[in-house]
Formats: C-alpha cells, structure tokens, sequence
C-alpha cells in the first residue's frame, strides 16, 4: 500500500486487468501470473495476441515464463538493482517522456540543501537518528515547503510524530522545469542510479548485461506519446524486507516513461484471494481505519480537533480529511455522535505501539496477550516460523478460530514437531480452544472486492451446512451479545459500546444480517430523523460534510449505492457497453477504472495520442470527459493555476493529475511516508549468500528485527552453514495455507505432495536424486521434502567478475499436518524480520541448507532447542554500519533496528 500510494496518491492497483489487452508491453515481477491469476493472465495473452512484448522477471522459469518472450531469471531479492538499473537507463539514454515528467512528477522540484544520498553516507540517506534508530525526513523536503505531507504510508503508520498541518505553503516550492539544478529531484534520481550501471546489475543480479539491455530497449521503445507498457507484481514483490521499495522503484520508472493514468500502462498489484483489496479498504489491519484514515495514537490524539490537525493536509485531496472522519464517526455511532462530543471521537481506540502480526505473536509467546481470534487465516501454516507462532498460542488463554475445519492453528496445542518429538505435550496447554465453522464463499451474499478496486456483488447459492454462519452473522451476534451484556453498565469506558449504532436487520430464521444494509451503510447517507436505512443515500464521497450531517461507513466507497441501487450488483454485459465497461460492477472511487486519468491527456487536455485517447477536456462543455469517469476535478480546466498560498483542492493546478498528493505531482522522489528512504536503494535480504556489492551498509537499515533466542538469524552473509538461497511460492492446485484445498480430494490428487525444486548442478553437487527426499534446514526448522530437479531452477553467477556461482531453491508452502494430503510446513524455516513501512515478512529470500535423504532426527524446530552449531565469530559479517549497529541482547525487539522500546508507555 505506501509503495503505489505513497507515489501516486493511493495504494491500490491503478489500473483494471482487462486494460492489460491495451499494452505494448508488459512486465511481470514478483509473480507468476500465469499460474496465480489464470484469470486475470488472460489479458496478458489478449495483448501478447495484439503484438505486445511480454517480459517475465523471476527467479524460476514457469508458466508464465513459458508464453513470454523473454525470462530474466535473476537473483531472489535483487530487484531494485535490476529496476534501477533500467532507471539509469532511460535517464542516461534520455528515453523518459520528457513533457510527461516535467508537468506531472515532481523531477523538477528542488530538495532541501541539507540532503544527502547513499552515495554520500555509504548507504545511509542522511537524518538517520542514532538514538531512535530510524530515518529523521526532515532533511528531505521540498525547498520552500516547510513540509509536504504524503497521501499514504507514514500518515497510516505509527512510528513517527503528528505533524502539523502539511502542504499549506505548498505554492512556495522552487521548481527547475530546465531540470538542470543539480538540487531538483530529477539530477538527485540521476546521481542516486549513477552506479546501477549494466555491469553492475549483471554482478548483483547474475543476469546477462545482452539479456538486460533487451528488456531495457523493450520497455523503453514501447513507451511515450503513442506507446504503453504496464507492470504487474504479487507478493514476489511485497515479501521482502525492502519490499515498498521494490513497488518505489517500478512507481519511478512508470512515471519516467509516462505510463501512468493511461490505457495500457499503470501498475497492477495483483492480491492473492478474492477480497484482498477489500480487506485493507475496510481494514483488517490495525493502523487504519476505512478509508485509509490513520488510526488515532494515544498520547498525541487526545481531540477530534489535533487529530484532524495532524492526519489531514492543507494542500491536496486530503484537506477534505474531516469530511471522511466525521462522517465515519455518524456511521459508527449515531445520534450519540455529535459536535458537542466531539462526535464520540473519544470512543475510538487509541495505537499504543506497534500492535502488527509479529509484534502480536511475539508478545503473545511473551505472556502481554491473553486472547486471540483467527477468522479465515492459519497463521501456522500461511506465517513465517510455524514455530514460534505455536509456541506463542500455548501461551493464550483461549483461542477462537472461525474456519471450514480445523486447521493447523486450531490445532495447535497437540500438532507440531515438537509433539512428534514428544518434546511438548498436548496436556501441558492451558489455552482454550473455541472453533466455529464458518460458511463458505458460495454460502453467503455480500461484495468482494477485487484486485483492481472493483466491488462485485455475489447472491447467496445455498445456505450453508449445519452450525456453519458467516462472518458477518458471527460479528453481528457476537456484537449483540456485548451490548446487552453492558447494557446497564454506568461506567464511562463501556460507553462505546453501548453507542454503537447495532441494528442491522435481519432474515431467515438464523437472522442473518442483511448484507445489503451493510452495503449501504458503507455507502454513506444524508442523515435525518429515524435510523440510518431511511436516509437518503450520497451519491459520491464530494456529498460528505463535516458538520454531522451525513454518514458514511468508508467514504471512498460512497457512491457504490448512489440512487439508492446497488451499483456493485450491475451486470450489464462488456458487447452492451464501450470497453471500459463501466455498468460491471462498481469500482473505488467513483467508479473510475484507470486512477489518475488527467495524466492521460497533455498539460493542455488534449490526448497524448488518439491511439492512446482517455479522456480530455471538452472546451465546449467546460468538463473533462472521455471513456472513464475523470479521475479529477469534474470542472478544472487545464488552464487553471493556484494563487499564491491557496490550500486545499484549491492548490493542485489543471496540470496535476495526482490529486491526493499535497502538490498533485507524481513522486520520484518521497520528501517523506516511508520509513527506509526517498528513494529505492538496493540493500541485500537479513540472509544473503554474498556481500552488498553497492554499498557498505549490507540490509534495509530501517528493517524490523526480532533479536530473540527463538528467532534466530543466519550470518548477514556467506554463511557456510547456509550457501543455499531459498524461495517460497504458490501453486494453481493449492490455496496459500492449504485450508481450502488440502480438504479437496481432486486437487490433492493433483498436487499431492511437498517438493523441492533444485537444478541439475545443485542434484549432482548434494548428490539430490529426482522424486526422492531431501531435508532442508534453517536455524529456525528443519523440514522435508520430495526433490524436483529441474532445469527451470538454473545456477547463476554473481560477483564483480562473476566468480561465484549461487543455487536457488524454490518451495512452494501450502503443505502442513492435517488434510487429506499433508506434509512439512515450508513456512517453518522463515524468520520474524520485516519491511518497516507494513511489517510484512521476508519469505522471498533467505539462505538455507539442502542435504540428501530424510531426517535421522525426527523434525526439529528452534523453540525446543538450537538447531545448528553457533559460527566461532557469533552472527559474523556485519549487516549495518556503526551508526545502524547498535547491538541489541537477545530477547529485545523494537520497531525498526536497533531500537529498544516497543511501546508508547514503557
């Protein structure tokens, strides 16, 4: 999410899969799309039909690799050196679209003197606190500005401070349209990939610097006025502890070349089940609320007014800020919400600290959690270090798991290596179980929404078996029973609960809550008297107002009920319609299906090209118009420019397509939102096979580690232990944790059992034999598998003169203990180290051992016990510079490295 939204605005895919027919050339990274999106890969096949160039970036050949034209098969965790790469490529071959760049990216505007690059600091971008142990931006931002507030990423994240209000002195930044100041963004780019040279990509990569050039002179030839290409990515990209950065890079070279807002271009992260997008829009995370509004902090949020203050902007989109929170806080709670009250803004949660997935399950193992829910996920299984993750629920004091049957993490307390080796048993748990079975996709009716931001409505198409309820049955009567258990409680901190607007209807004699009311009340409406369903629905999210009189559950969804149909319902078919095919469902927001369309017109609204028309300005009629709904202020002319100090809306010109950025400007360069830098920077992963060739800082110096006994790492490189590079993926018979498809007879037929892809050099140099077994280890688990040589796993070579020859192991992870078909847990050898803008794992690329045959010792895992001998020299090779390297003693963990405190109150 911060990686797109933190360059364009907002953190969705910025295009729709059926435009992917409209490129010239496509990218794919990070994913095997042929396999993992078999759907939506049909219009990758559409396009290679129309004569588009289709490049496959991964380590292994598949599927995907097989119908491309060309498979770059580099090294797991070099990505942005690769993408760099081809940034210094079109700027030093000046293949970007040169009028596209200088009017809608922010390559002109000139950086604060005070900055300073990796090349300066060995590394480091300059503001890294020793003390805090994480980046200080302030040394980043745009000169004139005092500061420009990002639409996304740090506003949504709990490290760092509020701020004041950003971007009201937005129309006082110094701007060099020649891009010749060697302090605007567009040279500091130049100098900061100066050393992503072909060469250098090769050594870093183990590619061939031929094989690069012709990816380079593919995108580059098929892009600008008249030519598009797009980029398609998965958790190939998002799995690492650099991984907004990857997303950063591609996001620079789009904006580049141009090919951003406009038909074929964009790109499309690709989520891997249906109602991903949909999960983060109304959020299961716990940093936001919906809408992307930053959750409130506990000690520098004490009014509704400091946190409008601090969470909104003075330029951009998001001065609109307090139209969305208040009109959140009516949906929430009613009546009792009102400007006397604040609007019940005191009824919100407060963030205390870091409260993601690892921190959870680390302080859960530590004792600090007594209760834990899993609806839909087995985090045993779909996690990193299986182990940990069991050792830690042992230590709950109940346990609800909501699923189709029993899974792993159900199941916890008497399933595991550790119980195979009598190690623990299942007596000595104390957590109490509670599972509920819950229906399936087909059992329920409501909205999905999809990779590409759409909404699409699904009936019910048989009620589910037995005592199996859906989410929305479960939330709703467990809701019910809270309220009437507080209902003649006085004291003022069960307040939010007993104001809680909870009535829904219902129907059929299990009163299933009417997912069409929810819908609606998602929506938004004007209020007036009675309940909220006799409102009038907005019709967009430009109908919110912030003085309580309307109400909206998520404000960017508003309009997907407008008129009072369910416009998420409409199924008008694509030969009934243009192709955009707008009356398909029901996209965020407003219906618009390329975001940040104005980019797909020139500065003065006329289309870059007819070949590549979208839409324009319309002199006669005084509005943007065209194929999509404009992604932009119905009205603005191109012509418009802001008046010295304007603020708000007021502030982006006609010549701004990125409207929720504070100066409407695509981002090449992030004055600030992330927490690892302005701009890309290769880093290797926590475990490498070899020494960062780029610079001496060696990993991502803002990553977040877990330095705790039961989670230890490798050596940060070349550790003799673990030569091996291994790599997790998925398959099309299996569903990520297994729980949907290792019940399945047929697909476990299909895919029976867990396997090990290797390459032939790898077979003959650990005498690995095809179809028998293998046993791979970490110092986190041990696990094994049946050996797949292969030539689509090939050795690389990497190194300044291209000396050292690296094997990759690839493992896909949806095998575990329970199903029809079982196996090893993949994920069991995968440590807690983290990316530090969305504290998401890295599974994409560790180091690792393979040995012939099958354990002598039965499974081993790290919580029972070390697995491996310690090096002479302890960790040995240094990951951090000694302003990174603190030092920290087992059994300390922090938000970013280095850092010891984890919370606001200690």
């Amino acid at each position: 999410m911060p990686g797109l939204g933190t360059s364009f605005g907002r953190g969705g895919a910025t295009s729709f899969q059926q435009d992917l027919a409209n490129s010239d050339c496509i990218v794919i990274e990070g994913s095997n799309m042929a396999e993992c999106h078999p759907v939506g890969f049909q219009w990758v096949m559409e396009a290679k039909r129309r004569g588009a160039t289709i490049i496959h970036v991964d380590p292994r050949f598949t599927r995907t690799s097989a119908v491309s034209d060309l498979h770059v098969p580099l090294r797991a965790g070099t990505d942005i050196a690769f993408l760099g790469g081809l940034i210094r490529h079109v700027l030093e071959n000046e293949r970007y679209f040169r009028d596209y760049v200088v009017n809608y990216t922010n390559a002109a505007t000139i950086i604060s003197d005070e900055f300073r690059d990796t090349e300066d600091l060995d590394g480091l971008f300059s503001g890294w606190d020793e003390d805090d142990a994480q980046y200080d931006p302030s040394s980043w931002q745009y000169r004139g500005a005092a500061d420009v507030g990002a639409a996304a990423g740090k506003r949504s994240m709990y490290a760092g401070e509020p701020e004041a209000p950003r971007g009201e002195d937005i129309t006082d930044v110094e701007r060099d349209e020649t891009l010749q100041d060697p302090r605007c963004v567009f040279q500091l780019l130049r100098r900061h990939f100066s050393r992503y040279t072909p060469e250098m990509v090769a050594d870093v990569c183990g590619i061939d610097e031929e094989l690069f050039l012709r990816v380079a002179d593919a995108l580059t030839e098929n892009s600008g006025p008249d030519r598009t290409s797009a980029f398609c990515y998965a958790v190939g990209w998002t799995q690492h502890t650099v991984g907004v950065q990857y997303i950063r890079t591609a996001s620079i070279l789009q904006l580049l070349l141009g090919n951003m807002g406009r038909p074929g271009g964009g790109i499309m992260a690709l989520r891997g089940h249906a109602s991903i997008q949909g999960s983060t829009d109304i959020p299961t995370l716990f940093n936001i609320l919906p809408g992307y509004l930053p959750m409130p902090q506990a000690s520098k949020h004490t009014s509704l007014a400091d946190y409008i203050m601090t969470s909104g902007q003075g330029a951009g989109w998001w001065a609109n800020f307090d139209r969305y929170i208040v009109s959140l806080l009516k949906a929430y709670f009613g009546d009792a919400a009102t400007a006397d009250n604040d609007f019940c803004f005191d009824h919100l949660p407060r963030l205390t600290g870091d409260h993601s997935h690892m921190t959870t399950v680390t302080e859960m193992e530590d004792g600090a959690v007594e209760g834990y829910f899993l609806m839909g996920e087995n985090p045993v299984v779909g996690s990193m270090h299986g182990a940990l993750h069991r050792a830690a629920a042992r230590k709950l004091t109940w346990c609800v798991v909501r699923d189709f049957a029993p899974t792993e993490s159900a199941e916890f307390w008497r399933t595991g290596p550790e119980f195979d080796r009598d190690e623990v048993r299942p007596e000595d748990c104390d957590t109490e179980v509670f599972f509920f079975p819950c229906a399936a996709h087909t059992e329920k009716e409501g909205t999905f929404t999809n990779t590409q931001r759409l909404l699409q409505w699904r009936e019910k198409a048989l009620d589910p078996p037995g005592d199996a309820r859906s989410e929305l049955h479960f939330m709703f009567h467990l809701g019910r029973r809270m309220k009437a258990l507080y209902a003649d409680s006085a004291d003022p901190k069960d307040r939010p609960i007993l104001d809680l607007t909870w009535d829904y209807p219902t129907v059929g004699e299990h009163e299933e809550p009417d997912a069409e009311a929810v819908l609606k009340e998602i929506n938004g409406w004007h209020v007036t008297e009675g309940r909220f369903l006799e409102g009038e629905p907005v019709d967009l999210f430009t109908d919110l107002e912030a003085d309580g009189s309307t109400a909206a559950g998520c404000w960017i969804y508003s309009g997907v009920y407008a008129g009072g149909v369910n416009q998420a319902n409409r199924r008008r078919p694509w030969h009934e319609q243009h192709w955009v095919a707008p009356e398909w469902g029901w996209a965020w927001p407003d219906n618009r299906r390329i975001l940040y369309n104005r980019a797909s017109a020139d500065p003065d609204g006329r289309p870059w090209s007819e070949r590549k028309r979208y839409v324009w300005w319309d002199e006669e009629s005084g509005r943007w118009t065209g194929h999509d709904q404009p992604d932009f202020m119905a009205t603005r002319p191109p012509s418009y420019r802001p008046d010295a100090g304007a603020t708000g809306v007021d502030s982006i010109s006609g010549t701004d397509p990125f409207i929720m950025q504070g100066d409407g400007k695509g981002w090449l360069f992030a004055p600030t939102g992330l927490l690892d830098g302005p701009l890309p920077t290769h880093y290797e992963p926590q475990e490498s096979p070899v020494e960062n060739l780029l610079y001496p800082q060696q990993a991502n110096p803002s990553r977040i580690e877990w330095v705790r006994r039961d989670n230890p790492y490798h050596r940060a490189f070349d550790d003799p232990r673990f030569p091996y590079v291994l790599t997790t993926y998925r398959l099309t018979e299996h569903h990520t944790a297994g729980g949907m498809s290792r019940w399945v007879s047929w697909l476990s037929e299909l895919m029976p059992e867990l396997f090990c892809e290797v390459s032939p050099e790898l077979a003959a140099e650990r005498s690995l034999v095809n179809g028998d077994w293998a046993t791979i280890t970490t110092a986190r688990g041990e696990i094994e598998c049946r050996v797949l040589v292969t030539p689509r796993m090939r050795p690389i070579r990497v190194g300044k003169r291209r000396g050292r020859t690296i094997h990759q192991i690839g493992l896909p992870y949806h095998w575990a203990y329970l199903g029809l078909v079982t196996g090893d847990n993949v994920n069991e050898l995968i440590g807690f180290v983290a990316d530090p803008n969305v504290s998401i794992q890295e599974s994409k690329a560790l180091t690792g051992d393979i040995q012939p045959g099958r354990r002598s010792r039965g499974r081993r895992v790290v919580t029972s016990g070390p697995l491996v001998r310690a090096l002479p020299d302890g960790n040995g090779g240094a990951r951090d510079l000694a302003p990174v390297d603190r030092g920290k003693e087992p059994d300390e963990h922090g938000h970013r490295t280095g850092q010891r405190q984890r919370r606001e109150d200690t």
